[in-house]
């Protein structure tokens, strides 16, 4: 299985000096739209998606993790981000539908 970079060009950029393909991107919904040409690709196992993008599109990532388990979607900190938060308890309530 394949993983993919997704992010500005210097988060991809950064993946792709260690030999991992990325995708650039300028937006929020390009990467979404990305990510949902993914799903239909089964050799595409992870996802490498930077924050900055990611929590734009946190609540339809949600729903993605939830109906599918493959490609994982994973965020990573993005090049110059600040260190935030996450609760993964409220996060994996979301994805259960509890």
């Amino acid at each position: 299985m394949r993983i993919i970079a997704i992010g500005s060009r210097v988060f991809v950029t950064s993946f792709q000096l260690a030999g991992v393909k990325g995708v650039k991107v300028e937006s929020p919904a390009e990467a979404l739209a990305e990510i949902n040409k993914m799903g239909d690709t089964s050799d595409v196992g992870l996802v490498l998606l930077s924050d900055d993008i990611g929590k734009e599109i946190r609540v339809p990532l949600t729903n993605l993790r939830a109906k599918r388990p493959i490609p994982l979607i994973f965020e990573l900190p993005s090049p110059g981000s600040k260190k935030e938060k996450v609760d993964y308890r409220a996060l994996l309530k979301q994805i259960l539908g509890v």
